[in-house]
């Protein structure tokens, strides 16, 4: 298990399946604005792609995230499109409505950076959000992402187009929590 300050990211157990969905998937606003795709509902026991782990995929791992006080599962955090030519990848993530706004988020995207840049040995890592997505800007900004750019209406969610917000780190430029 990976381990920042308050969160922990392990390997997805089938248990973690279905309280991922419940809590990230079947609420349908919740989902528009976190898919790049539209909502749809997802049969009990189908394999969902964006939750089950297919280990041969390459571009992409995914991760359960639990509070290391008491390791209770508290959302998904995933390092996708990985371009290992490039050396860059994406970072996503996602925490139940009941652990937000408790700087998870930001020990989230920390864990990942460590991955990416550490484990990964990836050059840069990339974060496109919605622009009125305050949480995530505040968590990228807050582990050193800089705001490249803004993708005008480029995300169709709940019958209108939204502005999407690209923030961009690089490795030199990361500078990783103390040591634990």
């Amino acid at each position: 298990m990976l381990r920042g300050a308050k969160v922990g990211l392990r390997a997805r157990f089938d248990e973690d399946i279905p309280v991922l969905r419940t809590e990230l998937y079947d609420d349908v606003v919740n989902s528009s604005r976190s898919e790049a795709g539209p909502w749809k509902p997802m049969t009990p026991g189908t394999r969902d792609p964006r939750l089950v782990v297919d280990e041969k995929q390459e571009r992409s791992v995914s991760f359960s995230v639990v509070e290391l006080e008491g390791g209770t599962l508290i959302g998904s955090a995933t390092l996708w499109g990985i371009d290992t030519h490039n050396r860059n990848a994406h970072i996503g993530l996602g925490l139940f409505p009941a652990a937000r706004g408790k700087g998870y988020g930001t020990d989230v995207v920390a864990v990942l950076c460590h991955y990416g840049f550490t484990v990964r040995g990836l050059r840069r890592l990339q974060i496109e959000t919605l622009a009125d997505n305050a949480a995530m800007l505040r968590s990228a900004e807050r582990n050193g992402f800089v705001r490249e750019g803004v993708l005008r209406s480029s995300a169709w969610v709940m019958g209108e187009f939204l502005d999407e917000v690209l923030l961009g780190l690089l490795a030199q430029d990361w500078e990783p929590a103390p040591a634990r």
